[in-house]
């Protein structure tokens, strides 16, 4: 049998980077292994793919959503903070921008009672003068060119003055 770090290794190798990157931030996220370790393991030039996939990890994850959005924002060059808290609203996934808020939803956000408190949080979230996306898994895993397409627009949008702060 395999050992964890030797598992991992080899996504880094042979893997689509996206799938690496997901087996690898679990891992991290989980405390199995560490990040300083597995770097330790792929010096020297074959092995920059590898660490440019590491590059993508992020501190904190609340879900593997979170970490392929944050790639596809980072990609696109914006400016993006997580976990930030706003008063009134509770902590957002992301802050894009400074002015517009981006929530990943898993499926718990389809409870109703989860549903009620989005809501509430949305609603919050205008109040203050925050403009607010929503995207569950299949934009955020099987059409990221459409959740960066839409949050270029609004930022857009905004930009020309469309929205107001």
């Amino acid at each position: 049998m395999a050992g964890l770090a030797d598992v991992l290794v080899h996504a880094l190798h042979c893997l689509p980077e996206l799938e690496a990157l997901v087996m690898v931030q679990c891992a991290v996220g989980r405390g199995d292994i560490s990040l300083a370790f597995l770097r330790g393991k792929l010096g020297g030039n074959r092995n920059a793919r590898a660490r440019a996939v590491l590059d993508l990890l992020i501190p904190r994850a609340d879900s593997l959503l979170e970490v392929l959005a944050n790639t596809t924002f980072r990609r696109a060059g914006l400016h993006i903070r997580r976990h930030v808290e706003i008063p009134g609203v509770g902590e957002v996934d992301f802050l894009v921008e400074d002015c517009l808020i981006v929530e990943t939803d898993g499926g718990s956000h389809l409870e109703p009672r989860q549903v009620k408190k989005d809501r509430g949080r949305n609603n919050a979230s205008v109040v203050a003068g925050y403009l607010v996306l929503r995207f569950g898994y299949e934009f955020v895993v099987h059409h990221p060119e459409q959740m960066l397409a839409q949050v270029l627009a609004v930022l857009e949008q905004r930009r020309r003055g469309a929205f107001h702060p």
